[in-house]
């Protein structure tokens, strides 16, 4: 009955190890806590931007990976662009502000 016990044991641990590092998060792909995380921010993001007047949200494009934005798309002016940057900063949980957008 022992090895029996052990070997059950001995199966759970492995099978929570590759649970565990499975969720974990790589400099290259996020975590499962992350990816949540950071589709939260997109969405508030998406919202700010969508709130400012000046701004028209379906010009912009928002990607967001371990709390850095990413803006992209192309805008009316360069007004508009320094605008989505400011806006995108104010969001909480934002670290930092990629931007790739371009005036047409």
């Amino acid at each position: 009955m022992k090895p029996v016990r052990n070997y059950l044991t001995a199966a759970f641990l492995a099978v929570t190890l590759a649970s565990a590092v499975g969720c974990a998060s790589t400099a290259t792909q996020e975590g499962t806590g992350e990816y949540v995380d950071d589709t939260v921010i997109t969405t508030k993001v998406k919202a700010a931007i969508f709130n400012e007047p000046s701004l028209k949200v379906n010009e912009i494009n928002v990607e967001t990976f371990k709390g850095v934005v990413q803006l992209s798309g192309f805008v009316s002016s360069k007004a508009a662009e320094v605008k989505a940057v400011e806006v995108a900063r104010t969001v909480h949980g934002v670290k930092s502000v990629k931007n790739d957008m371009r005036v047409k």
